[in-house]
């Protein structure tokens, strides 16, 4: 924790884009220069991304996405931490900027509708409507909306296939209301049901953290915490960070209790994990661990290599 406030950044936009090569080395050339951290992925279909940085440095990024026209001003959510949540700046260029798994799902086509977070009280409290979740497990652990369906999955890749099955199982003629943390899963979530069938399909516009910002807490029917995919591990209704912390054995959120088990070992399991790691890994664990320690006793960051440009 320091003085220093960082501003953190998440953003995406569905649109074509070509020279992803050249595009990544000038994302990444133009971020290390303003000493902002965190991932961007770039695909044919998009951009996707989280960073962080001072304020100053995110505004110039902001500006830089709209001069090239990859933002929508809805699209940039920002929030704030004492501490740089990232220990690294990654741009990779991938085949989705979320993956479901299926490339032939195309958001700019087909979509849902869009709810702003005004609204959306007053559709999930509608009896014709059904809430989905779209996130995964661990995130539901946390935090959600009451009455939501929980697909429980572990990752985006098997919703196709909670679609398929479970999700086929929904009254076609009842209105879907969907929603995810920043509203980018929801983008194909719906695209993928309305493919199968569902007319009324309905996403909460920028996903939780937009309702957070927009909604005052003593109208809220957000319950719990929201699990974001950084070292804030969790926002509360502030968009502050949060009281969970994260397993570095399974990447589950924990609490403070949590770290009382006998279980809990730091930076190798907790309750959730520690069956399930057979001794190598809970030593390959232990050892990245003593690492870090190290790292940290000489106030350096064990972070790996500095220039992470990644192709996958």
């Amino acid at each position: 924790m320091g003085d220093q406030v960082f501003s953190i950044a998440a953003f995406y936009k569905f649109t074509k884009i070509s020279l992803l090569c050249e595009l990544q080395t000038e994302f990444y050339e133009f971020l290390e220069s303003l000493s902002i951290k965190g991932t961007v992925l770039l695909a044919e279909e998009g951009i996707n991304g989280t960073v962080s940085g001072s304020s100053k440095s995110i505004d110039k990024f902001k500006n830089f996405l709209f001069e090239k026209d990859l933002l929508s001003e809805s699209d940039f959510k920002v929030s704030s931490a004492d501490f740089m949540p990232f220990p690294r700046l990654k741009v990779k260029l991938k085949k989705e900027i979320v993956t479901i798994g299926d490339c032939e799902i195309n958001p700019v086509e087909k979509v849902g509708e869009y709810v702003d977070p005004l609204d959306w009280n007053q559709l999930i409290t509608d009896e014709d409507v059904l809430v989905l979740d779209t996130r995964n497990t661990y995130e539901v652990s946390i935090g959600s909306f009451e009455g939501a369906i929980q697909p429980e999955t572990t990752n985006f890749r098997e919703f196709p296939e909670w679609a398929e099955t479970e999700g086929s199982k929904l009254p076609k003629d009842k209105k879907i209301a969907m929603f995810c943390t920043g509203g980018i899963r929801c983008e194909k979530a719906s695209s993928l049901l309305k493919d199968k069938g569902f007319e009324k399909v309905y996403h909460l516009k920028g996903g939780i953290l937009n309702y957070l910002e927009k909604v005052k807490p003593e109208e809220s029917l957000w319950n719990g915490e929201c699990f974001v995919f950084d070292d804030r591990v969790a926002l509360n209704h502030k968009l502050e960070p949060g009281s969970y912390d994260l397993c570095h054995g399974c990447r589950m959120p924990i609490t403070e209790d949590d770290k009382l088990s006998p279980n809990f070992i730091r930076g190798v399991s907790c309750a959730h994990c520690f069956d399930n790691k057979t001794v190598e890994q809970k030593r390959r664990y232990a050892d990245r661990q003593m690492q870090i320690d190290l790292a940290k006793s000489r106030n350096q960051k064990h972070i790996g290599s500095k220039r992470e440009v990644e192709q996958k």
